[in-house]
């Protein structure tokens, strides 16, 4: 599965030093995204929020989402 950086930067100056920095990957961003909207619909109906399970379902839709970009 390919899993880029989210925000891809070639380098970066910091106090004149260049650094290379990778940031998120594609697949944490895609599981935050997927965590905010699970998250909005549990509290909007009044749901317990399971956390564990629900960082399980954003990670394993972030797979699904990195899967079906390959396709």
């Amino acid at each position: 599965m390919n899993n880029p950086p989210a925000f891809p930067v070639q380098s970066v100056y910091i106090e004149d030093q260049e650094t290379n920095s990778r940031g998120m990957t594609l697949r944490d961003y895609f599981a935050a995204k997927v965590m905010q909207g699970l998250l909005a619909g549990l509290l909007a109906y009044g749901h317990d929020i399971m956390w564990d399970e629900i960082a399980e379902d954003a990670y394993r839709q972030a797979d699904a989402m990195l899967k079906a970009r390959e396709a």
